[in-house]
């Protein structure tokens, strides 16, 4: 299952997120292959290291950790500043290292172990709690784990570019934070759908956040959505005012 039912249900937010969420499918060709396979305990260090970090750069201090040592528990047992020398590339590494540290630990003293896999036997909202109750922990790298990990866990993550083209088009309102919109963006999606829609459906809202709906600039213009998104066509009709006004003294 990739792409969403033909009749959306009666919400208008939701008839308007499958409508954007089948649009994008087709420009950017759903189902769209997991970019890795990590075990869950690895892929909260990797979410953890991504915070505010471009990929490149995570995805680096991941391997320099990997190299360095030989499991997590080792990684537990280092010394704080160690573990910020070998993800010096990332942002905030100073609060990263420890982060990482005591997170690894509360998944060691809670579960008996650093082994995650307990959390497919939950309902989502009861693994997405767990994981939420260890400090650090929050909505995005919670939904990252069950969704992007070897769980394969229907989650929805929301990140920075999912967010802006979220707001854009008037999915969530302008003053909705990161964190709350996982809630509101999950609920306008049918209950039904399976971890690959899921992944699907974050995986084309960030692709046109980086490729399109850039922060500064967004190429509105060249935008499969324009005519589901406000804020697009607020730009395009400004500009084209400007236009006419140019053209036209």
């Amino acid at each position: 299952m990739s792409l969403a039912p033909e009749d959306p249900p009666g919400n208008a937010l939701s008839g308007k997120a499958l409508a954007i969420h089948r649009r994008l499918c087709g420009v950017y060709g759903c189902p769209i292959p997991y970019f890795h396979d990590l075990d869950p305990v690895s892929e909260l260090v990797s979410s953890l290291l991504s915070h505010r970090t471009r990929n490149a750069e995570s995805g680096r201090a991941f391997k320099a950790l990997r190299a360095r040592y030989p499991d997590w528990d080792a990684l537990i047992a280092a010394p704080a500043a160690e573990v910020q020398e070998t993800i010096a590339g990332v942002t905030w590494p100073e609060l990263k290292a420890p982060r990482i540290q005591a997170s690894l630990r509360a998944v060691r003293e809670r579960a008996g172990g650093l082994d995650l896999g307990f959390l497919r036997d939950m309902p989502v909202p009861e693994a997405r709690a767990w994981l939420e109750a260890i400090p650090g922990i929050g909505p995005k790298t919670s939904a990252a784990v069950l969704s992007f990990s070897s769980l394969r866990m229907p989650a929805l993550p929301v990140d920075s570019h999912h967010h802006r083209v979220a707001q854009r088009t008037g999915l969530i309102g302008p003053k909705v934070d990161v964190g709350p919109s996982h809630a509101i963006l999950r609920a306008q999606l049918p209950a039904e759908w399976d971890a690959q829609t899921l992944y699907d459906n974050h995986e084309v809202l960030m692709l046109h956040g980086q490729r399109c709906c850039f922060h500064r600039n967004p190429a509105c213009g060249r935008c499969a959505v324009l005519d589901l998104c406000p804020t697009g066509q607020a730009r395009t009709g400004a500009r084209t005012a400007r236009e006419t006004v140019a053209l036209h003294p």
